[in-house]
């Protein structure tokens, strides 16, 4: 790993810690300016599993084999909150690119299925999967990463398949 790519991961994993940072998306998206992001980042909105109140998160589309598929990654795995809010009524919406709110069902992928995914993530992208490993170790010293796989199947808006 050269030295540029030590300073980017270092500076990414600080920015990953930062609150503010990772949910700047959220409001560009509530206003309608999700479209600013292309269809690189998503926001989520489910339920909370505690509070039942509507949450949302803003997280990388790794994969995007179908037209109302799109594949999402947990980096800090089971323990993340949206993961675990997923597991406990994994009926969503998603607003990515130009769509908006559409209804999506959330299908968590097994952690074999998931390393699976990885793989060809990581042919198809080369380096962004070692890049966002290192990340994540480094934005959580210590701790194992433990990349999850969430498989978003959008709703067809016009009642045809």
């Amino acid at each position: 790993m050269g030295a540029l790519d030590k300073v980017v991961n270092a500076v990414g994993a600080e920015l990953l810690q930062l609150r503010w940072v990772v949910r700047m998306p959220i409001p560009l998206y509530r206003h309608g300016l999700g479209w600013v992001f292309g269809s690189r980042i998503l926001m989520l909105e489910m339920r909370g599993r505690a509070s039942g109140r509507t949450r949302y998160v803003a997280v990388e589309c790794v994969m995007r084999p179908g037209p109302r598929t799109v594949v999402i990654v947990s980096g800090f795995g089971q323990r993340s909150q949206w993961y675990r809010n997923l597991q406990a009524d994994p009926q969503v919406r998603v607003s990515i690119g130009r769509i908006r709110s559409r209804k999506a069902t959330a299908i968590l992928l097994s952690r074999q299925e998931s390393a699976e995914l990885l793989r060809q993530f990581s042919e198809e992208r080369g380096d962004e999967l070692r890049h966002l490993v290192e990340i994540i170790a480094r934005a959580r010293p210590g701790e194992k990463v433990d990349l999850r796989a969430v498989r978003l199947e959008l709703d067809d808006p016009t009642g045809t398949v």
